[in-house]
């Protein structure tokens, strides 16, 4: 995997030193090698660190802060609900107990079929299209009780770009 700082993080590149600009990426390379593996495998963080220059306590201990990567392989659809003080306010937890009710799991679970984890996190950054999932790395918001019947059918139908 061919690993271009400037490409990734654009004009903010200018002001940054070399180093900073190696830790800004990691975040959207981890995301890149978690969509190709579905996982971050150690091997695949040693190169990236490798890479980078970046020691690799660094590369696992930013991985690590966020909940949404993975060390080990994982089911293949993950969907969070955004449970944070918008997105309840706005109605996060009829989308939350709609899928688990859907899918007969509980946030933390998977189901039985190993085919989708339900998860919630505090934020995914689109407060103002609050009710907001992600399926995967595809995020779905202004969910609605008639939009979360649509992102249902989409789980279970394995699309997602009717939404």
């Amino acid at each position: 995997m061919e690993i271009k700082p400037d490409e990734i993080i654009g004009h903010i590149g200018e002001v940054l030193t070399e180093s900073q600009k190696k830790k800004g990426i990691l975040i959207h390379v981890f995301h890149k090698i978690q969509a190709e593996y579905n996982y971050l495998p150690e091997d695949v963080l040693k190169t990236l660190s490798e890479k980078l220059n970046v020691p690799l306590s660094d590369v696992y201990s930013t991985a690590s802060f966020y909940k949404q990567f993975y060390f080990t392989p994982s089911v293949k659809k993950i969907v969070r609900v955004c449970t944070g003080t918008a997105f309840h306010v706005r109605g996060a937890a009829k989308v939350l107990n709609a899928l688990e009710n859907e899918f007969d799991i509980k946030e933390g679970e998977t189901t039985p079929d190993l085919s989708m984890t339900l998860e919630t996190v505090g934020c995914i950054g689109c407060c103002g299209l609050a009710p907001v999932a992600t399926i995967n790395a595809d995020i779905i918001g202004e969910i609605d009780m008639k939009k979360v019947e649509e992102v249902i059918e989409s789980i279970k139908e394995h699309r997602l770009s009717a939404l």
